[in-house]
């Protein structure tokens, strides 16, 4: 079955204006065209394009969505991924819901408001069942703490720190130096130094049982940075992550 542009606009929210761009630019082609000059968009298009809205909305642009979609070609798989992100996005929304509702009612009935109950779901919680996954259940609740006893100003140079990281990372990627260069290479042991800063990790001096890998944590980390859409939205896109994870895979190799 073959659907037109109209029909597409209409189903995915969207418009016609948007699919015909995104055929100009290469990003979603038509499966075939009518003698009219009419675009239809058959199974394939349809599931293409739900993986484009869906990297759309974590934030890449066009070109970043492109890269993810040609380094994974695979539809099955990569949306078994993002659902999965999904179902953990779905989990911290009905967290914040009721932590929201319950605040509601305790105000319209004059109760008094539990506040150990305000904040589930919210970003200090976002990632907690990953990040155990990954590194250990200890590992959030140490990061958790760390973060917890900042001050105001302490977490504003926190955040302008990582930003201006990432910021430079985009820019060096974009001037097209090297991952072995000067530039790269410093950039990558700033980037070092900013991981082995954070407790819970197994970079961090404090990591559970002693079990400091940092070599393996950071070529692990680059690779993340490429694989998941999350991560390499911070760097510009596939290409900026790839530049990192090379970057770190090589400093990791001379001085981890």
């Amino acid at each position: 079955m073959d659907w037109s542009v109209q029909q597409i606009a209409r189903i995915a929210g969207t418009t016609s204006r948007t699919l015909r761009h995104y055929d100009d630019i290469g990003l979603l082609k038509p499966s075939r065209t009518g003698g009219n000059g009419y675009r239809f968009y058959n199974q394939a298009s349809l599931v293409r394009l739900q993986r484009i809205l869906l990297l759309r909305d974590l934030g890449l642009g066009l070109p970043a969505i492109a890269e993810v979609l040609d380094h994974e070609p695979d539809a099955a798989r990569a949306l078994a991924r993002h659902l999965e992100w999904l179902r953990q996005e779905q989990d911290r929304l009905t967290r914040q819901i009721a932590s929201v509702r319950q605040t509601l009612e305790g105000l319209k009935e004059g109760e008094p408001i539990m506040a150990e109950k305000m904040f589930d779901g919210f970003d200090h919680t976002r990632y907690k069942d990953e990040v155990g996954q990954r590194w250990g259940k200890d590992a959030y609740a140490e990061g958790d703490s760390w973060w917890r006893g900042m001050g105001p100003a302490e977490k504003d140079a926190w955040r302008e720190r990582s930003r201006q990281l990432g910021s430079d990372w985009i820019a060096a990627a974009e001037s097209g130096v090297a991952a072995d260069s000067a530039e790269a290479q410093e950039l990558a042991r700033r980037q070092v130094e900013w991981l082995t800063g954070i407790p819970g990790t197994p970079a961090s001096g404090s990591a559970a049982g002693g079990d400091r890998d940092v070599k393996g944590y950071v070529i692990g980390l680059g690779e993340m940075y490429v694989t998941d859409p999350r991560f390499a939205a911070n760097y510009g896109g596939e290409t900026g992550a790839a530049f990192v994870r090379d970057a770190l895979r090589i400093y990791a190799g001379r001085h981890l």
